[in-house]
């Protein structure tokens, strides 16, 4: 049978013919409709991870156990999970073990947009990159066959296109016979101290090199020879950029890009007349193979910086443009907070403080835009508390008291409780917002162990964040409503000028939170135009339910009622009285 599926679908997919018992994840832009489509399987147990690290963890046990087990995160994701992952690499795996690095170049939602194919190189363990969705069925599977027969963890990269583009899948039954977990004991293998760690190292060095002798005889590299004048060594999503844009080359399809194979590539160059590398970010290819002492044309003419596009690649290889398309002339989508967003209030009043913000991963990063402009910095989960720590402890005492952090419930629990534990423990007089919209939102409203809801919707255990927070010794906790102006103001203004470590917890539902009775929407809210002076003040919360209609020299503001969702913040900064709630 034939469906035509996402490449993250066809992921799922591949675990459930592998026989994966156990799937663990943290939700990240573009690798988190793995785990929500896996839950369709019910003989995989799966499960939202606070993070990358614990998910990673949850799958080596499982592994451990005997149990196949399918790790997956975002290309950022695998920095918090490198410490496991890299002696994991020296344990070994018992049932095979699948980490999938979803990368995204051009930072579509993302704050950096590293190779992860450098991780796979560094921590010493197997890479295969897939370059459609049939390959993403196909790659998973063949992915814990290689972990098992090589006693190693298998990473799989696929990127943005792969993970959200669609295409044919040929479904196959689940494959049967596998062992039974169950525990088995052996410190030798799975304990690493250094004497035992220092055994394995050897074992490590010589698996590659058998690696690299199988990668020469695996059939996902293959050559596919045509015109020899040029011939293109690529792999991923950037194949199929080849393929469209130099239809006549020959080309050295790489399957696993990690060891890569020397023979393979060796004969290959000796059957073309010029040898290109195509490749997205890194000359992580070309590199290898130059130290090979093949001569290969790469990052002279294909940008480092970057998503490939067949755009790109014809101007590299000065070919023509094809004419414009449609797509091209598609008006810009600005990124904004949704109509309602409790988030709005908070950096509104943050705005008018003049505080200086540090802000951390999620949608209330958007507090950095304009006309909001509330966010200062922006690093990586969890940075923001942290970085609060460190500048309050450079400046004077009346500086200090701008400093804020903000944090969402989901990334608080992620990686940022140490950095609070940081704060109480070295007594810094910082304060922090932990916005609490009861949801991990910005990946697609994904539960997370403050929403008291598992992955598969089961009612569960719901952090107490007031508690939490205090159990970490922080003695001032305070809880606003975001939504209410004045109040939220008010207690900023007072635990900003407070001399010791503080905690705000903002607590309003995400306007698109999925389940029922947990967001309801207000009556709403117009602008009686007699009223309305044109000063714009509505116009600073940037709503995008808030439209400006010119008239003249002033005009007036419009609320489009499709948008509005009734949560009445612009009422309270229109000085006016203007905008006033529907009866």
């Amino acid at each position: 049978m034939k469906e035509i599926l996402s490449g993250n679908e066809a992921i799922a997919r591949g675990a459930f013919e592998a026989g994966v018992k156990v799937a663990s994840a943290y939700p990240g832009t573009p690798s988190t409709e793995i785990l929500e489509n896996i839950i369709q399987y019910k003989d995989i147990d799966a499960s939202w991870a606070p993070n990358e690290k614990v998910a990673l963890e949850v799958g080596i046990g499982a592994s451990f156990g005997g149990g196949r087990a399918l790790v997956t995160m975002k290309h950022v994701g695998v920095n918090v999970a490198a410490d496991p992952l890299f002696t994991l690499s020296y344990t070994g795996v018992n049932g095979g073990l699948v980490l999938v690095s979803a990368d995204d170049p051009e930072m579509h939602s993302s704050q950096n947009e590293q190779d992860n194919r450098n991780y796979a190189k560094f921590a010493k363990v197997p890479m295969l990159e897939s370059a459609d969705s049939q390959e993403c069925k196909d790659f998973t599977k063949l992915a814990f066959a290689i972990s098992e027969q090589f006693d190693t963890p298998v990473m799989l990269r696929t990127t943005t296109r792969t993970s959200h583009g669609k295409s044919i899948v040929t479904l196959e039954e689940p494959v049967a016979g596998l062992p039974v977990p169950k525990l088995t004991r052996n410190a030798a293998k799975f304990v690493m101290l250094p004497s035992n760690a220092r055994v394995r190292h050897p074992f490590i060095e010589e698996r590659t090199l058998k690696l690299q002798q199988y990668a020469n005889t695996l059939t996902i590299n293959r050559m596919e020879l045509r015109d020899r004048s040029i011939g293109v060594i690529t792999s991923g999503i950037p194949y199929q950029y080849v393929r469209e844009v130099l239809p006549e080359a020959s080309v050295l399809k790489l399957g696993m890009v990690y060891p890569l194979p020397d023979k393979l590539i060796r004969e290959f160059a000796g059957k073309v007349e010029k040898l290109y590398i195509v490749e997205e970010l890194d000359p992580f290819i070309e590199e290898q193979v130059k130290a090979m002492g093949v001569e290969v044309i790469g990052k002279e003419i294909i940008p480092i910086c970057g998503e490939l596009t067949p755009g790109i690649l014809r101007k590299a290889f000065k070919l023509p443009e094809p004419a414009r398309s449609r797509v091209d002339i598609l008006p810009g989508r600005p990124p904004n907070m949704c109509p309602g967003c409790p988030h709005r209030g908070i950096f509104y009043t943050l705005n008018q403080l003049k505080a200086y913000v540090m802000g951390d991963i999620g949608c209330y990063t958007l507090g950095f835009l304009p006309p909001l402009s509330a966010m200062d910095t922006c690093v990586c989960m969890g940075a923001g508390i942290g970085n609060a720590i460190g500048i309050t402890k450079v400046l004077s005492t009346e500086e200090q008291k701008k400093v804020v952090a903000v944090i969402g419930d989901s990334t608080f629990l992620h990686s940022g409780i140490t950095g609070l534990l940081d704060m109480v423990y070295n007594n810094v007089p910082a304060t922090v917002i932990i916005l609490d919209n009861r949801i991990t939102a910005m990946t697609g409203r994904q539960e997370n162990p403050a929403s008291g809801f598992t992955l598969v919707g089961d009612e569960t255990f719901k952090v107490d964040l007031p508690q939490l927070v205090r159990s970490l010794g922080v003695k001032n906790v305070r809880i606003v409503d975001p939504l209410n102006i004045d109040e939220t103001k008010q207690v900023l203004q007072e635990e900003m000028e407070r001399p010791e470590p503080s905690v705000v917890i903002t607590r309003r539902p995400c306007v698109l939170i999925k389940r029922e009775g947990v967001y309801e929407n207000g009556a709403g809210v117009k602008v009686d135009i007699e009223l309305c002076a044109g000063c714009k003040a509505c116009l600073k919360l940037g709503c995008p339910a808030i439209i400006w209609q010119a008239d003249g020299k002033k005009g007036k503001a419009f609320i489009d009622p499709q948008l509005c969702t009734g949560c009445n913040v612009c009422e309270q900064v229109c000085k006016l009285n203007a905008i006033e709630a529907k009866k």
